[in-house]
């Protein structure tokens, strides 16, 4: 537990150190970008709809390794949050960020006339997934999840409770948003990747990520995800659930087993995918057991 609490946290804690208004250029070829006050949405390719969300401080980028052969069978929705990636915070500075995500999301599948999606999330991707399912069930037909809990609180406190973290999502977030432009601090970024990923291009990629987020936001974000608890309603949700989780030596998965194989237990349809050699960033550290999962999940009826 405290291996994972180390990871998560330091995705909380990554963009204290360092902020730069580049915009990360997404790989994957240009497609029409929907503009939104809280997300924006890339559409790619034809066919059933798969919407993928990305995690804390991550642009759409982080997809990069699946979309193309994805598109090539479905009609993938890429979101960005407003403030991730180098792009403008939009309406991501006030409360309400998550709900305004799922709110406008599913205003976007409701205009299309798209009633079965699949939806994708990481992180703080997840819980909005799960969130989604919960809330709007008949336009979601599965949710795939990596990495993520329905309570974020217990990586921090084994018995944390929305009423005890909260002071210490308030304070965190206010030292985040204090930080919001002040100079960059390389070696502590890094560092704070490192523990989020295994591999060192995936290091790379992770510190970069981090350092174009606006702290602002991610401090919004971060204290609505330590402080939204799930574990109440995962009973009620219906819609079948495919967990993805990493383990690796310094997490070993006897321990990734109880965590999230626990935390899902009441769920009642879901399917676990463990992936070993592998940190947060499972797409980027296992690249091809991630696509192999994540097909089986877009063929799944």
């Amino acid at each position: 537990m405290k291996d994972l609490a180390l990871r998560i946290a330091a995705a909380a804690l990554a963009p204290l150190v360092m902020f730069h208004p580049e915009t990360v250029q997404c790989a994957t070829a240009p497609a029409p970008v929907t503009q939104l006050a809280h997300i924006s949405i890339q559409s790619v390719g034809k066919g059933p709809t798969i919407v993928l969300i990305p995690g804390l401080s991550s642009p759409r980028a982080v997809w990069d390794g699946v979309v193309p052969e994805l598109a090539k069978t479905h009609r993938v929705l890429i979101v960005q949050i407003n403030g991730f990636g180098g792009e403008d915070p939009g309406a991501n500075l006030k409360p309400g960020l998550i709900a305004g995500v799922i709110s406008e999301l599913d205003g976007y599948l409701v205009a299309n006339t798209i009633t079965d999606a699949k939806i994708v999330g990481h992180s703080l991707g997840g819980l909005i997934a799960l969130m989604f399912a919960r809330d709007h069930a008949t336009h979601v037909s599965r949710v795939l999840i990596v990495d993520s809990l329905p309570y974020v609180g217990l990586i921090f406190a084994p018995n944390a409770t929305v009423a005890t973290l909260e002071p210490t999502a308030k304070a965190i977030a206010a030292q985040m948003t204090a930080s919001y432009g002040k100079p960059a601090d390389l070696a502590a970024q890094t560092a704070n990747a490192q523990r989020l990923a295994l591999k060192p291009e995936s290091v790379t990629k992770v510190a970069e990520w981090g350092a174009k987020a606006d702290t602002r936001v991610v401090a919004q974000a971060l204290y609505e995800d330590m402080t939204i608890d799930l574990r109440p309603d995962m009973a009620k949700i219906t819609t079948p659930i495919t967990l993805i989780y990493p383990w690796s030596t310094l997490f070993p998965k006897a321990r990734a087993d109880e965590l999230y194989r626990g935390q899902f237990a009441t769920a009642p349809h879901v399917t676990f995918v463990d992936v070993g050699d592998s940190a947060h960033f499972v797409m980027l550290d296992q690249p091809v057991a991630f696509a192999a999962a994540l097909t089986a999940f877009a063929q799944a009826k």
